[in-house]
Order: C-alpha cells, then structure tokens, then sequence
C-alpha cells in the first residue's frame, strides 16, 4: 500500500481550513462592512469640531460613565459646547444624518456637496460630517458648509462601524438609527433615507 506523504496532508489540510474561512466569512454578517443597523443603540460620542481651538491631541470622547481612562474622564454625552460634535445633542435636536469621510479621498470628498444639498432642502434634519483618523485642519480642508468634527484616533468610526468611505448613518429624532449606507449615494438615494427618517 501506497504511504501518503506528511506534505501532501497538510497541503490538503491548508486547502480545506482556507476553504472553510472563505465560506464562514462570506456567510457572517460583519458590522463593519455596513455600519449600524436599524434598531442599533447609537453609540455616544463627543468629539472637537474643525472650529475648535483645540490643541495637541484632541481625541474624542466615547465614555458612556465617569473614568473610563482613554475613552474618556465623564460621560460622552456631558461634554458640549460651541466647539463640540456631540451624539446625544444631535439625538435631542431632531432626526440627523452622520457621515462618516476620509480626508483627502476623492469619492469622500464627492459626497459633500451632495449633503450639503440635501442639507439645504431639509432644514428640519441635521447633517454633520465626521472627518476619520483627521485633525482640525484636515477637517477644516473638507470646506464644507455642514458642521464637520473630527475624529482623530478613529475611536468613533469603530463604534459606528466604519470600514468603508463614505459611510452614512440615518438616526430618527430621539436617536433612533434607521439604518446605514456605505459607498457613494447619489441624490435620489439619499432623499429616499432622508425621508425615512423625517417620519
């Protein structure tokens, strides 16, 4: 009888455990890959907006108690301010639209205008920009007529689940989230969430 060499077993082995990662990973949902999901708690945050006279390492806030070391010293939704982009305010306002850009990424930088379009048609929503892993001159560079805070360590891009850019988030008055999109929307796409959650 013919004795199978140790190489070629492992080889199979190899084969088939890179087999099974494949399969597994295509059918696990990754919330990385799509954002929060309607229904999701929205996570707190309290960030500097790109007005801030911040300076040196201006991290964001994402505690949800008191002395949580480096997410924060109090409670994301206690820090605000004129020069804060704070989660639960936004929450208490009305319904808003969080997007989530990477700074200088062309197709990032193409959504902006087209929020600040749909910004100008429904003033009763508020849209906000989130400018990843940036300080306040990266945020400043966006030039956008939207409020724009930045997100210097990436803390609350992983909170929101934000792999790819842009990455929107839709959130009903009372915080809400309805859902989320990732990649580029045209205008007829992002009316259709704007209505959502104008409701």
């Amino acid at each position: 009888m013919r004795r199978v060499r140790p190489g070629v077993l492992l080889a199979v082995f190899v084969v088939a455990l890179l087999g099974w990662i494949t399969l597994n990973s295509a059918a696990t949902k990754t919330a990385g890959s799509k954002g929060l999901e309607a229904g999701d708690e929205l996570p707190p945050f309290a960030m500097p907006l790109s007005t801030s006279t911040c300076r040196g390492r201006c991290d964001a806030n994402v505690a949800t108690k008191a002395d949580q070391g480096a997410a924060g010293a109090k409670p994301a939704c206690d820090v605000r301010g004129a020069d804060v982009l704070n989660s639960c305010e936004l929450a208490e306002d009305g319904p808003f639209v969080l997007a989530f850009v990477f700074e200088p990424v062309a197709r990032c930088r193409a959504q902006v205008p087209v929020l600040e379009q749909a910004a100008a048609r429904h003033p009763e929503v508020k849209f906000r920009i989130v400018a990843v892993r940036a300080d306040a001159a990266t945020a400043r560079g966006l030039q956008s007529t939207l409020p724009v805070g930045y997100d210097h360590d990436g803390a609350v891009a992983n909170e929101y689940a934000v792999v790819v850019c842009p990455t929107i988030t839709y959130a009903r008055a009372g915080g809400q989230v309805a859902g989320s999109t990732v990649g580029p929307l045209d205008e007829e796409a992002l009316e259709h969430w704007v209505g959502r959650i104008e409701r």
